[in-house]
Parts: structure tokens; C-alpha cells; sequence
């Protein structure tokens, strides 16, 4: 898979120190970073090459995460990005209330800017990681918590490592990201983003049985 390039106005981390990694933990720092890059904005044309090409390649089997990826591939053949630009807008971008709330607050307190990000940026500032000046979009944006994972990752995968990975994974995404995916399975005007979804709850179950063995 191509690494999409990094954010350049999320919310984000610091910046990281080149570490060694596994080639398991390049993957997955490299999914995270997709799923950060499509949360935050719309693909352009380049990227939806990559993931139509992607697709073709780790959309082989009956896995469900293969499924994911083999359906992303094809949305991503079957369409152009101002079709994807034109429902990242409609969903996320709506005057008024947006068809899909992309930030955990809302599905852990029914409100954003509630208690869960303020535990969150407790729990950042414990990390020595930090929200970018000048960002509209706050830390419990989808795609801040998937650059933050992906720096977890990159940063460490020693016990102490794991252990940071795990428990920031279990506080702020493992209790709603399902419930997003189901969000955009349902939202009427969601097409490609509904396989984005799908994808995200497929390699989020993966990393979640992951973090229950260990």
C-alpha cells in the first residue's frame, strides 16, 4: 500500500523521531495513516489510484478485512475525486448539524467538547503530544486519533510501547468506532465512504483482538 502524505493541517502530534519498525508495524502505521488522510479530507485523484491499486492487492480472501479493502479498491475504481469531494462535503460538511460526526465526543457523550475530550487531551498531554496551532478541527477528530496511533506505533514497540498503544486505543477509539462505521453504513447520501467506514472497523477489530492477546 502507498503511504498517503502526511496531514498538512490536521489535528496532530509532534513530531517523531525515526525509530526502527517491524514491517508488521509499518503496515499498520501505514493503515492508520490512511485512515487519518481520509477522515481529514477528500481523496484526490492520485490517492483513489493508489487505493483502487491497493485494493487489487490486499483485497485477496474471505477475510473481512480483505473484503474491506477489495470493496474500497472497486468504490474507488467506480468513481472520480469530485464525486468523493462532493459527498465528504455532504456528509461531514453540512450547514448545520453534519450527516456524520467524525469526532468521539459525540458518540461517547451525546455532545462535543465534552468530558471525553477533555480526558483525552489529559491523556495527550501525558504523552508530551499536542494539537497543531491554528486547527479547527479538535483532538477527538477520527483522524487526529489515528495520527496519534500511528505515531504510538513508529515510537515504540517495545512492552512499554505496546502498553501506551493499547491503552490509548482502548480509552478513545475502541468504544465508538463502530458505532461511526454504522453511521456512514447508514447515512443515505454515503457511498464511497461507506467502504472508508468499513474498512476502518475492519482493521480496528484487528487491532483490537491484537491488544486483547498480549
Amino acid at each position: 500500500m502507498n503511504a498517503p502524505t502526511p496531514l498538512p493541517a490536521a489535528p496532530r502530534t509532534v513530531p517523531i523521531a525515526p525509530v526502527a519498525a517491524s514491517d508488521e508495524d509499518r503496515a499498520r502505521a501505514d493503515h492508520y495513516a490512511l485512515l487519518a488522510r481520509l477522515f481529514f479530507a477528500a481523496p484526490d485523484a492520485a490517492l483513489l489510484q493508489a487505493l483502487a491499486d491497493s485494493g487489487r492487492v490486499l483485497g485477496v480472501g474471505e477475510a473481512p478485512f480483505a473484503q474491506a479493502w477489495a470493496a474500497l479498491g472497486a468504490a474507488a475504481r467506480a468513481t472520480d475525486a469530485a464525486a468523493v469531494h462532493a459527498e465528504y462535503e455532504a456528509l461531514f460538511h453540512a450547514i448545520g448539524r453534519p450527516e456524520v460526526m467524525l469526532y468521539g465526543s459525540f458518540y461517547l457523550a451525546g455532545f462535543l467538547m465534552e468530558e471525553p475530550l477533555a480526558d483525552l487531551r489529559a491523556d495527550l498531554a501525558e504523552l508530551g503530544l499536542a494539537r497543531r496551532g491554528g486547527v479547527a478541527e479538535t483532538e477527538d477528530h477520527v483522524a487526529a486519533l489515528a495520527e496519534v496511533m500511528r505515531h504510538l506505533v513508529l515510537s515504540g514497540s517495545d512492552e512499554a510501547g505496546l502498553a501506551r498503544q493499547r491503552v490509548f486505543f482502548a480509552h478513545h477509539l475502541q468504544p465508538w468506532y463502530g458505532r461511526l462505521a454504522e453511521a456512514l453504513a447508514a447515512a443515505p447520501q454515503a457511498n464511497f465512504y461507506v467502504r472508508v467506514g468499513a474498512l476502518a472497523r475492519a482493521f480496528f477489530d484487528i487491532e483490537s483482538e491484537a491488544f486483547e492477546m498480549e
